[in-house]
Formats: C-alpha cells, sequence, structure tokens
C-alpha cells in the first residue's frame, strides 16, 4: 500500500510544478504599478503570516520589501487579490523584509 502510494506520488510531481508558480521574493521590489489586468504577481495583503513585510517608500527602493507605488513604467505589476494569491504582503512603517 505506501509503495503504491509513493509511486502515485512521483507520478504527480511533475505536474504539480504547473500549478505551483515559483517566486523569488527577494527580487521583487522597487517601482511598483496596481493594475486590474496583465500582472506579474497577485498578492493578498493580510495582517499576518506575510511571506512579505512591505514598507512603501517615496523614493530609492533599493532592498528587498520596499516598494515605491507607481502609475508608470514599473519594475513590477502586481494585481490585489482575496484569494489564490502568489504571496503574501504586511505593509509595516520600519524593518521591511522577506520572511
Amino acid at each position: 500500500m505506501k509503495r503504491r502510494m509513493f509511486i502515485a506520488g512521483l507520478a504527480l510531481a511533475p505536474w504539480t510544478k504547473i500549478f505551483a508558480r515559483d517566486v523569488d521574493l527577494k527580487k521583487v521590489f522597487g517601482r511598483i504599478q496596481f493594475v486590474d489586468t496583465f500582472e506579474d504577481y497577485k498578492v493578498q495583503v493580510v495582517t499576518a503570516f506575510a511571506d512579505v513585510d512591505v514598507q512603501v517608500v517615496t523614493a530609492f527602493p533599493k532592498s528587498p520589501g520596499q516598494w515605491q507605488i507607481v502609475t508608470a513604467f514599473p519594475d513590477f505589476k502586481i494585481r490585489i487579490v482575496d484569494a489564490f494569491p502568489d504571496f503574501r504582503i504586511r505593509y509595516v512603517e520600519n524593518f521591511p523584509r522577506v520572511r
């Protein structure tokens, strides 16, 4: 029985990559534009259990977790969703970081 479950798990392993999106959260910082369509990532805003603590800055976003909100020429396009996000964020005033 265990062997059969193990073999079934191996057979399904390649298909799980199709549905799971690999996101390197340390690279998602800089100029961010919020959009409704054609997004790079789907993000859910939460108050606990976040993947990234985001600090909104007005200029020079140069470390992971620092986002400058813009309306043109973004580095990344983000769509805010309520369910099934690529990752979750929490807004903070200080100490942005990737968890």
